[in-house]
């Protein structure tokens, strides 16, 4: 494929973007709480290079990663994700979701419903996967989560069991079991609750 027909890959998010707040947040946390880079990524279990590619930016990462800084931090990942306090209803349409999303470093793209809303028990998500874009991993963190395909195939493995879904299936498991996503068709979306 000649480059002129590849997308355009982002460097960086943009700074209004949900990670990008997420980032200066974190870092102003961090500092705050007289903690190093390398302190929180120690305690996180990953490096101090991904730490500071997510406080200025430079990466969005699995919502695993920031589900594990905010425990650090002594916070939630609601709090990462938006400073607003509003209880008022949040209303996204889709073409906004579409053009929000930002690629993490495991390959799929991700958009945090309702961002800016306080005080959530849970984070909504939209996800995208596309097939041959997404790197294998497994993560875990602190929760439950529950997932709807909204589109395409995926196959999701929690632990050792592997699971073949389509449209309009659904998968509830404890998010401390490792887990991890491939995209089975072209493209697939899927919503992702994480509580």
């Amino acid at each position: 494929m000649s480059s002129s027909n590849r997308s355009p890959r982002r460097d960086s998010i943009p700074a209004s973007h949900p990670a990008a707040k997420a980032g200066r947040l974190i870092r102003r946390m961090r500092r705050q709480q007289g903690l190093t880079q390398e302190d929180v990524a120690r305690a996180c279990g990953f490096s101090k290079s991904l730490l500071c590619k997510i406080e200025t930016g430079g990466t969005y990462p699995p919502v695993a990663t920031l589900v594990r800084i905010s425990g650090v931090l002594g916070t939630s990942l609601s709090a990462l994700l938006g400073e607003g306090g509003g209880t008022e209803p949040v209303f996204t349409r889709l073409s906004d979701a579409a053009a929000s999303m930002a690629r993490t470093e495991k390959g799929y793209s991700v958009f945090p419903f309702a961002a800016n809303r306080g005080g959530k028990r849970m984070q909504p998500y939209l996800f995208e996967a596309r097939r041959g874009r997404v790197k294998r991993h497994a993560v875990s963190h602190a929760g439950e989560e529950f997932l709807y395909v909204v589109e395409g195939e995926i196959l999701f493995q929690v632990g050792s069991a592997e699971y073949h879904l389509r449209e309009g299936d659904s998968l509830f498991f404890d998010a401390t079991e490792e887990h991890g996503v491939q995209a089975v068709s072209e493209v697939a979306r899927y919503l992702d609750i994480f509580c």
